[in-house]
């Protein structure tokens, strides 16, 4: 398993984070989702064989938030 970590932007309570929780935990290979409000932030546990750090910024993208990789 690896750890990914996402910015994302344009959260503002926790009905965005449920949804933006929802979307990765929606793709395969997502074992395990933390987002959190106030560092804007999506950690993500997966399967590197089965998705990759494009692919769930896609999904994170189609639920209507901004996402790019956190340095």
């Amino acid at each position: 398993m690896e750890r990914l970590l996402i910015n994302v932007s344009g959260m503002s309570c926790q009905g965005c984070v449920k949804s933006v929780t929802a979307a990765l935990a929606a793709v395969a290979g997502v074992e395990e989702v933390d987002v959190s409000l106030p560092a804007g932030q999506a950690a993500v546990r997966c399967d590197p064989s089965l998705v990759n750090l494009a692919r769930l910024t896609e999904a994170i993208e189609a639920a209507g938030f901004e996402a790019r990789p956190a340095i």
